[in-house]
Order: structure tokens, then sequence, then C-alpha cells
């Protein structure tokens, strides 16, 4: 379990010292820093199996736990937030509905990612559990669960699951940034990035711990590989055709040679590109995040590819403010 990172920023306590001072806390004394703690997080989480769960989530994780039935035909697309889901939700529903559709009027251009394939969790949270449910199949369904509280109706069915992963420390930027907009526009007091930094090293962030996240579906996709598929966001980035290639014979629907040869490929990629659909009208509106969170301006669900490179900006900023 994940301790609570020191709420002393002035004071150099050793590592020694600091479990005394924590053992020497009344229990009054530990409620008041857990408060303070959890004042700073940008909605509030409560642990559950181990992660860090937003707390208005818990209601509808219990009721997915005991009622959602997951369909044989059913694809879930999972990810710790801020790695890249937005993209493999596009690149999933236009490889799956190729035949479907015509490039030119793709419902992709005029539609978000995330009207197509819905969050299971939140749309549980909003008491639109009906929506999911009268999907035709194959549902292509979107989570950012942990593995071991996903349902056993998910696990033991015949359903795929798609796990993509990213670098930890963009992964830390991207959040840096998100949550940070949410406080301002609902009048709370933004992350230092230090405090950003020591949380997120300490698993403290929504369902984190990142890496027993990452790690519970890198151990699944060994132990079944032909359950749950797990890819890297950034050599996604790097071979955008290969990995298309991989997640459909994934998926079932494999791309025929006449396909390949006719470039539909290349077609799904370039539909699917930042480039392209970063500036659609559709992606540059607010999106809804949550239920009662705001944004402080509009934003573009395909931002996150440029935050890699400030990841060293805010590790240095991290590091100051661990000198200090």
């Amino acid at each position: 379990m994940a301790a609570f990172p020191s709420l002393s920023h002035g004071s150099h306590l050793s590592e020694a010292q600091e479990d005394k001072r924590e053992e020497n806390l009344t229990p009054g004394q530990r409620i008041t820093e857990y408060n303070d703690l959890i004042s700073t997080l940008p909605h509030l989480l409560r642990k559950y199996h181990n992660f860090w769960i937003p707390e208005y989530q818990l209601p509808s994780i219990v009721i997915i736990q005991q009622h959602f039935k997951a369909r044989h035909s059913d694809v879930f697309l999972v990810s710790h937030p801020k790695s890249g889901t937005t993209w493999l939700k596009a690149l999933v529903f236009a490889t799956i509905n190729r035949t479907r559709y015509q490039f030119d009027n793709h419902p992709l251009l005029s539609r978000s990612p995330q009207d197509g394939v819905p969050c299971i969790e939140y749309d549980f949270a909003k008491d639109e559990a009906s929506k999911i449910e009268a999907m035709p199949s194959p549902r292509i369904l979107q989570s950012h669960y942990p593995y071991s509280p996903l349902s056993d109706s998910i696990k033991a069915s015949d359903c795929r699951i798609i796990h993509v992963c990213r670098d930890a420390k963009d992964v830390l930027v991207s959040r840096w940034f998100f949550p940070n907009r949410m406080k301002r526009s609902n009048d709370m007091e933004p992350i230092q990035s230090g405090r950003a930094f020591e949380m997120f090293c300490e698993g403290i962030c929504p369902y984190g711990p990142i890496w027993d996240h990452v790690l519970e579906y890198w151990e699944e996709s060994l132990r079944r590989p032909e359950k749950v598929l797990f890819m890297k966001y950034e050599e996604m980035l790097e071979e955008p055709i290969g990995n298309a290639k991989r997640l459909a014979e994934f998926m079932g629907c494999p791309f025929s040679l006449k396909e390949e040869k006719a470039g539909v490929v290349e077609e799904i990629v370039r539909l699917c590109s930042f480039e392209k659909l970063k500036n659609l009208e559709v992606n540059k509106a607010n999106a809804s995040i949550a239920p009662n969170i705001k944004l402080d301006h509009p934003t573009n669900s395909f931002r996150q590819r440029y935050l890699v490179a400030p990841s060293s900006y805010l590790l240095e900023q991290a590091s100051c403010h661990q000198g200090n």
C-alpha cells in the first residue's frame, strides 16, 4: 500500500525519521494529514482493491462488478489516464467499422472518438448503463480501471482487452496539466509541480499507482495473450501501420491481402492521425470529462502527443522543489 508523502515541505527528515514521526502521530493528527492530502487531489479519491479510485465512481464500480454482462464479441480498451486512449479509440473504431463507412464521410470526421467508444465507469456513474446495454455488437468499450477490480463477467468471457501504456514521465506531465485546469475551473488551488511529482511517485492519483496498473495487464497478457493485448504508445507512434495490423489481427478482423494492396490500412492510419483529428472542430470543443467537472478553457483530445517534450521541464521543477 502506498504511503502518503510528507506534508512538511520545508523539512529534511530522513526516511527513518519520517517513519518514526508518522508512528508517533495520534489518530487525530493522522486524519488531519489525510484530509490535507485529499484536499490537494483533483477530486476525492478512495483506496479500493489497492488502487486510488475517484469517489464518485465507487458506486458504479460495484454495480459493474455485480451486474455488467460482457458479451463474447466485446472489445475493451483500457489504460491509465493520459496514455493515448483517445487515439486508440479512433484506430479501433475505424478498423472494426472499415467496411461500414466511407473514409471521405466517416463518423470520426464529425464526431469525437469519445462518442463512438463510451467509458463504462462514466456512463454507469451518470446512470446511463442502458445506453451501453442498447449498443449493437460488437461493442467497443473503454475503461481506466485496473485489471483486478474488473467484473468477473469481463474476465471470464471471450471478450478481448487491449491495453495501451505510455512512458510514466509523459503521463505525469499530462496528468499535471489536466487536473490543474480542472482545479482552476472549480475554484481550487492548482497542484505545484513538485507536489504532483511526489504524489505520482507514491501512486496517489486516479487509478494509481500507475506501476501496478500497467503490471496487472502486462502479466495477464503473458498469461492469456489471446485475451489481453499489451501495446506501447511510443511503439504505436513509431510504427502505426504495423500496429494497426496487429490490432486488427487481435480483434479477429485481420486486413485481407486485397485491403492491404488497396491501401486501406494507410487510409485508417491517416484518418486517425493526430494531424487529421486534432484540427477537427468536434475535437476542439469541450468534452464531458466527469460529473460536475469543468475545464478552464476548451480542450483538444489529441493535444497530449505534444506533451512529451515538457517532461524534462516538470522533472526539473520537481527536483528544485525537492531541494528546497
